[in-house]
């Protein structure tokens, strides 16, 4: 096994996430991975040993899913970093799991193609740890989540074992899909060293609308009349009164003042201009004001809402990040049951959404004189029973991990989680691999 990592000045970025659950102490020890070799050589050892291992990347999640206690190993595999492959006429690229997800993109435009993935932490987010939540993102109204874009793994198993599963070709259909398996499964099944993703032609135009509404149930009507419409955003983001004026707060601006809530919708492709047209016309039946453009720099200004929409509410105090997801169908009864949750509560929560594919982020703020949060989780379990009564899920794209794992039996049913338990245990039969996560 590769020698920890010494020292607790060193080891203290690697106790937990940013979802700032605290461990119970220090981990036992770190191993930095450099090779995959490094990899096998500790998981092997672990399970000879009944050690657990807590895999991460940049340890951006939100859910505690890469939180390490006491006697746990932390596998850092960021310093597997590599882009070993882009291949243009494929349309795939090769990477190891601690590449940066904006430097593949980046890498990517530079052929002229894109990797769709892109969650609010893409700048320093990895592409591993995007595979083990199954991350999403402000394009996952038109490309879908991580799993639409990886094509096959290459994962270590509890004993150490390496394995290649799925296909370096768009299509493959021979044996059981592992790979969807694997992409979601916050480490608990194998630690995945190497990915194949697939990459797309970058857009050859980008148009941007936003448009302000009286209140948010107009807006998340608005966005689920897009769809009657028949017309497929790349991009559509809705920001509730609440974010708004904490933008407002922080920047000066007057979002505020144009509206009780906003919806920025982007559409790309050849026919970008037109079917931003077609979407300004189904906004402007409810909205007091809609601005469309396909100027970057004009596009960049209207997209700032969004943009600022955390760091916004992250100046006002500590906060709890949430996510759920609901139909589409249902998303205005979602931000409206959301917001009754608050007041009933006495809590402050702001919701802004990735209102093309049902998904909520909550955000609680938590009072300072609560220093356990404990009222912000309330109010969070309200949410998440909200979720689940309007036929949703309690986490979209952000995991399971530490924080929802009390809710599992109740989305999943007794019998489907103790498949799943099972299926953990045919992978990982000393039970090693993030204990207590995800399953």
């Amino acid at each position: 096994m590769p020698s920890p990592a010494p020292g607790p000045v060193e080891l203290e970025p690697l106790f937990t996430d940013r979802s700032g659950f605290a461990p119970d102490g220090p981990p036992h020890a770190v191993v930095r991975a450099r090779t995959v070799a490094d990899v096998q050589r500790t998981l092997a050892e672990a399970t000879r040993t009944g050690t657990p291992v807590v895999t991460r990347g940049a340890g951006t999640g939100l859910a505690g899913g890469a939180v390490a206690g006491r006697d746990a190993i932390v596998l850092d595999v960021s310093g597997l970093d590599r882009i070993l492959d882009i291949d243009p006429a494929d349309g795939i690229a090769r990477v190891e799991p601690g590449v940066i997800a904006a430097d593949l993109d980046r890498t990517a435009a530079e052929h002229g193609l894109m990797y769709a993935p892109d969650p609010g932490s893409v700048a320093i987010c990895t592409v591993g740890g995007n595979v083990a939540t199954n991350a999403g993102g402000l394009r996952g109204a038109k490309y879908g989540v991580t799993r639409d874009s990886v094509l096959a793994l290459d994962v270590v198993l509890a004993d150490g074992t390496l394995l290649h599963v799925g296909h370096d070709t768009v299509k493959g259909v021979v044996g059981l899909d592992l790979v969807s398996l694997f992409v979601g499964s916050e480490g608990t099944l194998g630690v995945v060293v190497g990915a194949t993703v697939r990459l797309l032609p970058r857009p050859a135009r980008v148009a941007t609308a936003v448009a302000y509404f009286a209140s948010v149930t107009e807006a998340a009507q608005a966005s689920i009349a897009l769809g009657a419409a028949r017309v497929r955003p790349a991009v559509l983001e809705l920001v509730d009164g609440p974010t708004l004026a904490a933008i407002d707060d922080l920047r000066g601006s007057d979002h505020a003042g144009l509206g009780a809530a906003l919806l920025l919708v982007q559409t790309d492709g050849f026919g970008a201009g037109e079917e931003i047209e077609a979407v300004a016309a189904v906004l402007a039946r409810t909205a007091r004001s809609v601005r469309t453009t396909e100027d970057p720099a004009v596009a960049a200004d209207l997209a700032a809402a969004r943009r600022d929409a955390l760091p916004a509410i992250e100046a006002k105090g500590r906060v709890l990040i949430e996510d759920i997801a609901v139909p589409r169908s249902r998303l205005a009864e979602a931000v409206d049951g959301v917001h009754a949750i608050a007041s009933a509560t006495g809590t402050d929560i702001f919701v802004f959404a990735h209102a093309g594919d049902g998904n909520l982020h909550p955000i609680i703020l938590l009072p300072p004189e609560d220093l356990d949060g404990l009222a912000a989780h309330r109010a969070a379990d309200e949410i998440f029973a909200l979720a689940l009564a309007l036929g949703g899920t309690v986490s979209a794209e952000h995991g399971v991990g530490l924080l929802k794992h009390a809710w599992l039996e109740r989305e999943l049913g007794a019998d489907v989680l103790a498949l799943q338990r099972r299926i953990k245990q045919l992978f990982d039969s000393a039970g090693i691999l993030n204990p207590g996560k995800a399953i």
